[in-house]
């Protein structure tokens, strides 16, 4: 192993009991239920999201609606269920420092499934068998360790995220046993599968996000709304909180 590849790899090693450690002390608190919308970075993001949406308008659509038929198909599927398993390794991680020994478990038994008789991934058999898992991420990690959701942000390419979920994706890309274990450029498959995974989503759901980016009144404040309640709804957070905000509704408005 190269000197920059052990020094990265002990970067790692020591961050990640430091993270345990943090989360260990934020747990002593419940994460505070969000009821309404924190974007008080609203006229900089709305310009991101200009940006975001020439890239879709001009990139990402084009080659997406290029390559995958709305609905899929069997390569289309293909392509997202490899990217799904090699997000495993990073869901079993995270499953096991929110204490979801069950949930661990059943991620663990998933990807050693799919892996195997799914031949890397590409084909989902476990699923079949009722082993369907639960995909997670350190975003999560940090809800269920007491940290608020924070700010709702939109960076450049990323899309659609608040201050909580995007440090956990920085995280993830960090603690990804795969991005450890693995040297370049074997290490950056997961990057890639991930890459290809959104364009095909992309194109599968055309006329969906063609609605909420082009036939919406403010795509901005639809896309943002969308995604706050899908992301409580996955964290349960569900109290009607999420669901009561007016999705064209501009809470910093004078």
């Amino acid at each position: 192993m190269k000197v920059k590849e052990m020094t990265v790899f002990g970067l790692r090693l020591v961050f990640l009991p430091l993270a345990v450690a943090a989360g260990l002390l934020a747990g002593c608190t419940a994460p505070p239920v969000p009821a309404q919308i924190n974007d008080p970075g609203e006229e900089f993001n709305r310009s991101v999201h200009q940006f975001n949406l020439g890239l879709d308008t001009y990139i990402l659509r084009p080659i997406a609606t290029s390559v995958v038929r709305p609905g899929g198909g069997p390569v289309s599927q293909g392509v997202v269920n490899f990217a799904r398993n090699l997000s495993g390794p990073t869901d079993i991680v995270n499953s096991v420092l929110q204490v979801r020994l069950g949930r661990a478990a059943e991620n663990t038994l998933r990807f050693v499934i799919n892996t195997t008789i799914g031949i890397g991934g590409i084909f989902d058999p476990a699923t079949a068998m009722g082993v369907t898992g639960k995909d997670t991420d350190f975003g999560e990690t940090l809800h269920v360790w007491g940290f608020g959701e924070g700010q709702y942000l939109e960076p450049p390419v990323i899309g659609p995220t608040t201050t909580r979920d995007l440090s956990g994706l920085i995280v993830d890309i960090a603690i990804n046993p795969m991005q450890i274990l693995l040297p370049p450029p074997d290490s950056y498959i997961g990057t890639v599968a991930g890459a290809a995974s959104k364009v095909v989503d992309r194109g599968r759901y055309v006329e969906t996000v063609d609605s909420i980016l082009y036939g919406s009144a403010d795509s901005y404040a639809q896309a943002r709304i969308l995604y706050l309640q899908n992301r409580r709804f996955q964290l349960g957070q569900t109290a009607g909180d999420a669901a009561s905000l007016d999705q064209f509704e501009d809470p910093y408005a004078e």
